[in-house]
């Protein structure tokens, strides 16, 4: 047994011991007269990913047993079997036996074959009795019965798996959104000799329980809108039968299986974000007293700065080891490309190795699945539209095996993942060329950042025919936006005939952040000192104005756009003093921000503004200062992308 497969076995123990807990405890509780259906389907559930589990690791017993098991939870959960106590006895039976079973595969210790025998009996005893009149009394509801929610038809086209998409994944994000219920359509399934593994043959009907927007649906299906037939439709009651005649769909829930490493303890993310909000106003509160005692003599309160200092330490170490508890290796994530890359390049005729650096660097939990749907997307381009078909790469004296990488680091304050490829590269002349023909706003002289930044506009993420930019092209402006969405940034580098490199950079975390609080205008704006290089006194000769570019600073002989934060915000003229200057980077690019004065670097708490408002253009959020005023948090990778990229006219 290779350490990999190790590795996941000790995850399948693990959480394989907590589902049997967690259906022990939830069986117990309807024994007791709890008749709460959602308890069912926390049994249900448990069984499913069990079953599953077992049978991919090739654990027979168990996987056959919890078959059983899972076929009569799910008459129970559907309303058509009474959870009788002979049903109820059967299950926990089966419970136990499924211990023993665990136990022979975790530690070798064989379980007794006539209990796992008897196991079975019981359970096929009470799944061949009469089911009883549940499914009558649930005939015998009201048609309007139930909470609102969704239909959807779900039917991906037969290449959905070659485009790094897997549909599984899919309904498990919409799974998050309430109670989901699964049924496969099979009819587009051929026979046994025409099968395609790497097709995708399976169509779904789906009913959401669930009152959410259509938004948040659409979400879910946005990577795979181009790749499949998508039938969306509100149900303002209980969901109604199918178009067919048949009954709402029944079939099985699916939930996600989360991650977790040895002598752990698994905590709900709730509680973990309720303290993580605990810390927030306790820095806020923090930098109330700081702010409170600025105007006591240090020397008649020693003791009371003493103890302020000792209270910053004490925080900012909370707030670290709080953090941590939601931080996962980004090998979650990476572990699912080597299956991506092998099918992908044995169908397109390809040779490619697939290099991972620093599997080991943490994420936030929050991040590992949301950052996984674009990396996808981007080891997919690299792989069909960046990297040359073996003859090609022979012919132009490169390797035959082209090379994909992807990369781990922490820099600074961020999170880096970098995907790259010694393919082609882009065509600098073809984007240019695509910009021109969709209408899109070009600069005159463009950098290749510039273009680059093109290739991010939605223009370029419509249906056309493959080429080597469409292909680069399509989603990538889906990529940029969800990145954004997670307060991260997204550069692309790329060199005709060397290959293209992605960088993404996302915070640490989204909660507290390092600022560097100025004022503009009057107002106090906080600066990300992740995204702070230095702050400067420029003198007049040092400005400059650039016909068609606005003003521009010259810093040890380059020459950097200067924005005036109080013309950005609107907040008018500021002081009479000299203005200053604080250099930052953003989206790979400095620019020179204007302000009237630096006030110093504190924690600030992260507020949304567009979950309570709506999004503004340059700020990325607010913060509470110790004084009790609000100050916006400034949006440098906004800013950046505003100076190279100008708005059309």
């Amino acid at each position: 047994m290779n350490m990999d497969l190790q590795r996941f076995h000790a995850t399948f123990f693990e959480e394989s011991h907590e589902g049997l807990d967690a259906m022990e405890a939830a069986l117990l509780a309807i024994d007791a007269g709890n008749r709460d259906a959602e308890l069912v389907n926390s049994v249900f559930r448990a069984a499913h990913s069990i079953k599953g589990g077992a049978a991919t690791f090739g654990f027979e017993g168990m996987a056959g047993l919890t078959h059983l098991l899972e076929t009569l939870l799910d008459d129970i959960r559907g309303g058509r079997r009474e959870a009788t106590r002979a049903a109820l006895d059967a299950i926990l039976g089966s419970v136990d036996v499924l211990r023993a079973l665990l136990a022979e595969a975790e530690h070798g210790r064989p379980a007794d074959a006539q209990d796992v025998q008897a196991a079975r009996a019981r359970l096929e005893a009470v799944l061949g009795a009469e089911p009883g009149a549940a499914a009558a009394a649930a005939a015998d509801e009201p048609a309007n019965a139930g909470p609102e929610g969704w239909r959807i038809g779900f039917a991906p086209a037969p290449s959905l798996f070659m485009s790094g998409n897997d549909p599984l994944r899919i309904l498990r994000e919409l799974a998050h959104l309430g109670p989901l219920e699964v049924a496969a359509r099979l009819d587009r399934l051929p026979d046994f000799a025409q099968l395609d593994p790497l097709e995708a043959c399976l169509a779904w009907d789906l009913g959401l329980l669930a009152r959410v927007p259509r938004a948040a649906v659409d979400e879910v299906f946005s990577w795979v809108e181009d790749e499949c037939e998508l039938d969306i439709q509100p149900v303002t009651a209980a969901l109604p039968p199918a178009a067919d005649g048949s009954p709402a769909p029944a079939g099985a829930k699916v939930h996600s299986i989360s991650e977790s490493g040895e002598s752990s303890v698994r905590v709900s993310v709730d509680k973990i974000d309720a303290l993580i909000n605990l810390v927030g106003e306790l820095v806020i509160t923090q930098a109330m007293l700081k702010q409170a005692s600025s105007s006591v003599d240090p020397a008649l309160a020693e003791r009371l700065f003493t103890g302020l200092e000792q209270l910053e330490r004490n925080t900012r170490d909370l707030q670290e080891a709080v953090i941590g508890v939601r931080m996962l290796p980004v090998d979650a994530v990476f572990r699912r490309f080597p299956r991506l890359v092998r099918d992908l390049s044995a169908r397109l005729g390809k040779q490619v190795l697939l290099r991972t650096i620093g599997e080991g660097t943490e994420l936030d939990k929050g991040l590992i699945e949301k950052v996984a749907d674009p990396l996808v997307h981007l080891v997919r381009n690299a792989i069909d539209h960046g990297l040359e078909d073996p003859a090609t790469r022979s012919a132009g004296g490169k390797p035959e095996t082209g090379t994909i990488t992807l990369a781990a680091s922490h820099q600074g304050g961020h999170i880096v993942i970098e995907v790259s490829d010694d393919g082609r590269g882009l065509n600098r002349e073809r984007i240019l060329a695509k910009a021109l023909e969709r209408g899109l706003p070009v600069p005159e002289n463009p950098t290749d950042a510039q273009v680059w930044d093109l290739v991010f506009q939605p223009g370029f993420s419509t249906n056309d025919e493959v080429t080597d930019l469409s292909g680069r092209g399509v989603g990538m402006d889906v990529v940029r936006r969800n990145i954004q969405g997670l307060g991260g940034e997204v550069e692309l580098h790329s060199r005709q005939g060397s290959g293209t490199r992605v960088v993404i950079r996302l915070p640490l975390t989204l909660a507290i952040l390092d600022g560097m609080s100025v004022t503009a205008g009057g107002e106090v704006l906080i600066l990300p000192l992740t995204h702070v290089l230095e702050a400067l006194q420029p003198g007049q000769a040092d400005v400059r104005t650039v016909a068609g570019s606005g003003r521009v600073l010259q810093v040890r002989g380059e020459y950097l756009p200067l924005v005036s934060l109080a013309e950005v915000y609107g907040y008018g003229a500021g002081g009479d003093a000299e203005p200053l200057v604080v250099v930052v980077e953003g989206d790979g690019q400095k620019i020179a921000l204007e302000v009237d004065e630096l006030v110093g670097q504190q924690q600030v708490v992260v507020k949304s503004i567009e979950h309570n408002y709506r999004r503004v253009h340059g700020v990325s959020g607010a913060t509470i200062l110790g004084d009790g005023r609000v100050a916006l948090i400034v949006d440098v990778g906004g800013l950046v992308r505003a100076q190279r990229m100008p708005q059309a006219a």
